[in-house]
């Protein structure tokens, strides 16, 4: 029994030397969806999530593990410029990490390899307990995910006051500038879904996502809204709107989003989220052109 756990073990060993490490491009995206399709999750529309729907001038999709000619581990990665400061930075969203077990030695030179990169801003929005203290040991922060979860009750509202919409071609008339440009970037992106709050002359663009439990009762994660005050004043009608039109029994917003807990919630922390920056603080770190607008769980 000894003898064979020992073989088994050197045999991983000579595996995982093999294995190379190569970015994915283009032509790898069929190679790598089919992988994560049969080791990751299989409900997952991974050619359509692994590509940024946005312009972005990106160097790769992430990297991947071959041994030969077959694909034994990915890092997903999503790419983005943004104007923060008046300053255009690069972002580099690291994403789904899948390794298979016998080449897991060779995990850890995935992430070193994306993180190689220069001039990028990193962050990782979705990160699992145990590469948590290996992404801390790499110099990543965490960011303040303290939320409120806010029950979606069907409360009566003033009539015309506040208009809901989840209309594109309203969403596009009601938005300008900055705002339009941002909505166009994420309106096909796979994971998120979009409404305009107007009220009187002022609009709110809200994007969110959807967490259903067994595809029944589910609960709406917001991710980004472009006016937090017009949000607070607007609370009652935008919660009862995902409650009678999704079916969603509760909006979670973390703080850093809207700024300020609303009365009618519970104070929660959210999923742990990281990044890694040399110049930027926490308060200019969001979570647009990430996986979580692009890649639905």
């Amino acid at each position: 029994m000894v003898a064979r756990q020992s073989l088994r073990a050197d045999l991983r060993a000579v595996r995982a030397v093999t294995a190379e490490v190569s970015p994915i491009m283009d032509a790898d995206v069929p190679a790598v969806a089919n992988f994560l399709r049969v080791n990751h999750n299989d409900r997952t529309p991974w050619s359509a999530s692994c590509s940024e729907l946005w312009h972005a001038d990106r160097p790769n999709h992430g990297f991947m593990l071959s041994d030969g000619q077959r694909v034994v581990g990915v890092l997903l990665a999503l790419y983005s410029e943004r104007l923060v400061a008046g300053r255009l930075e690069r972002f580099c969203n690291m994403g789904t990490w899948c390794v298979l077990p016998e080449y897991r030695s060779k995990s850890m030179t995935l992430v070193r390899t994306l993180l190689d990169q220069e001039g990028f801003h990193i962050t990782v929005l979705s990160p699992n307990e145990g590469p948590q203290e290996i992404l801390a040991w790499l110099k990543f922060r965490f960011l303040d995910t303290s939320a409120a979860l806010i029950p979606n009750l069907p409360w009566p509202s003033l009539p015309g006051r506040t208009k809901i919409s989840a209309d594109p071609v309203v969403i596009e008339r009601s938005l300008v500038g900055s705002a339009l440009a941002l909505y166009r970037d994420h309106a096909l992106a796979l994971a998120a879904r979009h409404l305009v709050v107007t009220r009187g002359r002022e609009s709110s663009h809200v994007m969110y996502r959807e967490f259903r439990y067994k595809d029944a009762l589910g609960y709406a994660m917001i991710l980004y809204v472009s006016n937090p005050e017009l949000i607070h004043r607007s609370l009652i009608p935008l919660t009862r709107h995902l409650l009678l039109s999704r079916g969603l029994v509760a909006t979670l917003a973390e703080l850093r989003i809207i700024e300020r807990r609303p009365v009618l919630s519970f104070s929660l922390n959210n999923r742990p989220k990281m990044f890694r920056s040399a110049s930027l603080g926490p308060e200019q770190i969001d979570y647009l052109y990430s996986e979580l607008a692009c890649v639905p769980w």
